[in-house]
């Protein structure tokens, strides 16, 4: 997250937070360990227009629901729905989540923005998709959720752990499945109202009852949403994005990741340096 990727050593989160912006986002919550926090709500006020309101919040392991009791020395995070639960007191409105460490395209900021400002439900959740053959990696395998969609509404996510492309042919190798460059994954790019905070509250308590869960185990954001849509609670539109997208998953990802923002910032998509 800290790699200076950007052709005036900006961070790939910056791109993000510049392309959020953008497009009418004015709240912007980073949410990182305790370690990062003072360092990178220095970093970012310096940099970011004072009008955009800021939080940076730490999630801590001992931040579990109240009236719960544990006697475990866990060093392990408790994973990405508790990651979005550590910010639940600031933020008050709809919302987006992202990857800090992955690169999603002002487009799909745009079309996140528009759903936000259409949306008439509580009930309505989205999730930005982008196409498998855009996220794959040509230096190793990757692991994607490939989203199963109908008339626009998400009905399954299903994680592949191993996915590599060879001789034309994506195939997962733990599943033995063929999969196409068409098919829609997700990048954890989610659209959600605040009462995820209760649902993930209350899915926290019951996962801590179970001792097993106490050491390693973890709550994921997705496994959450796709409850809460089998719960009926709410749908989940899907947002089919035509953005380029880019993550570092290997070492050697790195060099495309550098060339991709020059190229961008060459192309005048972002100013140079990008606060300027």
């Amino acid at each position: 997250q800290f790699d200076e990727l950007g052709p005036n050593g900006e961070f790939l989160l910056e791109f993000s937070i510049y392309d959020a912006i953008k497009n009418g986002f004015d709240h912007i919550v980073i949410v990182t360990k305790k370690e990062n926090q003072e360092y990178l709500l220095n970093y970012l006020e310096q940099r970011i227009p004072s009008n955009i309101k800021l939080d940076v919040v730490v999630q801590e392991i001992s931040d579990i629901p109240k009236k719960i009791n544990i006697k475990n020395s866990r060093i392990k995070p408790w994973g990405t729905a508790h990651a979005v639960w550590s910010a639940r007191k600031v933020i008050k409105s709809s919302f987006v989540i992202i990857n800090a460490d992955d690169y999603y395209g002002s487009e799909s900021f745009k079309q996140a923005g528009n759903y936000l400002r259409d949306k008439k439900s509580n009930s309505s959740y989205a999730l930005v998709t982008y196409k498998l053959g855009k996220t794959l990696s040509d230096f190793g395998s990757v692991s994607r959720g490939i989203c199963k969609v109908d008339n626009g509404k998400l009905l399954s996510i299903v994680e592949h752990t191993k996915i590599n492309e060879s001789k034309n042919q994506i195939i997962d190798e733990e599943s033995g499945n063929t999969l196409n460059k068409s098919d829609d994954v997700s990048m954890n790019f989610w659209i959600c109202n605040t009462d995820i905070f209760n649902y993930i509250e209350n899915y926290f308590k019951n996962f801590l009852l179970n001792e097993d869960n106490l050491e390693k185990n973890e709550i994921y954001l997705p496994f959450i949403a796709q409850q809460m849509m089998k719960e009926k609670i709410i749908d989940i539109d899907t947002i089919k994005s035509d953005s380029d997208w880019f993550g570092v998953t290997y070492l050697e990802d790195k060099e495309n990741a550098v060339n991709s923002l020059k190229s961008y910032t060459n192309n005048n998509n972002y100013p140079s340096p990008i606060w300027s």
